[in-house]
């Protein structure tokens, strides 16, 4: 590979708490290598646009606190094409920039791989998605931050739940992952857990709601946005058609899981994967995710990551039944 004199980094797809920290990280690591940066906006769809500005140090002061994303995020089809893969990869040239960190989940990291591939440029990935469902790492940039403010936001619901004896039916982020569910449930003493990796979890509510009708109590039932059964308000239909005598009400928590000034552990983690983003780039590295395993930085091959599945963790599951 050819010596890195100038880097790029974007942040695509959906936004997530400690974005932020790590483009400052990147900026400041690279320029302490002796590094010229510079941030693409609007994720690839500013690549193709040509939407591309130098980051200084200076320019990155003040944002490790705040959500979202100072470069901002988009999608884009058009990157899904050839055709603007070679937009986009004009667009690089035109900067001289030798190497992309992007910052995102698995979509982006199929862009990132396959435009790294047709173009023979490096790509390094960084992930940043409050859903945890990325292959080859443990955490992901935005994780702990959505799971703070949904405990939050339940145990104000559980104020109400318990005042009129209701049960409340929550609804979390996660797509087709139950990673969220399942430790902001754990978290907040949920009394019910649904989450898409356990199949057939209705039966077991139903018994459960049979006794909870008896006794006349309130209860928080969280459920991942991508539950088999339709999600919390078609859950909580039917639970309501078969048991008409308890008071129930829905809620589904939505986009604030996403915003939010970034945890401690997310600008923490942010900062060393940005960081190590750029030294791997030194250490002609091209088509990994930096990833976080037993708290130690890995380097994953980004095709593993978007072809492989991440699993919950079964012994969290366990815990959660017992504890329910």
């Amino acid at each position: 590979m050819e010596e890195i004199r100038k880097i790029g980094v974007l942040t695509s797809g959906g936004d997530a708490p400690g974005m932020n920290a790590a483009i400052r990280a990147v900026v400041r690591t690279g320029i302490y290598h002796g590094l010229e940066v510079f941030g693409i906006k609007r994720g690839y769809q500013g690549m193709i646009e040509g939407d591309i500005i130098p980051l200084a140090t200076q320019d990155v002061s003040g944002i490790i606190q705040r959500g979202g994303t100072i470069i901002q995020t988009a999608r884009c089809k058009e990157f899904h094409q050839y055709e603007g893969r070679k937009k986009a990869y004009d667009q690089l040239m035109k900067f001289d920039i030798d190497a992309v960190i992007v910052i995102g989940g698995d979509g982006s990291f199929t862009g990132a791989s396959i435009m790294s591939k047709e173009f023979d440029i490096p790509f390094i990935g960084i992930p940043g998605t409050i859903d945890n469902d990325l292959y080859g790492t443990d955490y992901t940039i935005g994780y702990d931050t959505a799971t703070n403010t949904v405990v939050e936001a339940v145990d104000k619901i559980r104020d109400t739940a318990s005042s009129h004896g209701r049960i409340f039916f929550v609804e979390v982020m996660g797509r087709e992952a139950g990673f969220l569910a399942l430790r902001s449930g754990i978290a907040c003493g949920a009394e019910g857990i649904l989450v898409p990796e356990e199949k057939k979890q209705l039966d077991k509510l139903r018994k459960y709601m049979a006794e909870r009708a008896a006794k006349k109590k309130s209860s928080i039932i969280i459920v991942a946005e991508g539950d088999e059964e339709g999600g919390a308000i078609g859950i909580a239909k039917r639970i309501k058609e078969e048991f008409p005598e308890l008071s129930i009400r829905t809620t589904i928590l939505g986009h604030i899981q996403r915003g939010g000034s970034p945890s401690a552990l997310d600008r923490i983690n942010a900062s060393r994967m940005g960081s190590a983003a750029v030294e791997a780039l030194l250490d002609d590295q091209k088509s990994i995710m930096i990833g976080l395993v037993n708290n130690e930085i890995v380097h994953v091959p980004l095709n593993k990551t978007v072809k492989m599945d991440k699993d919950v963790d079964r012994n969290l599951l366990r815990l959660a039944e017992v504890l329910i």
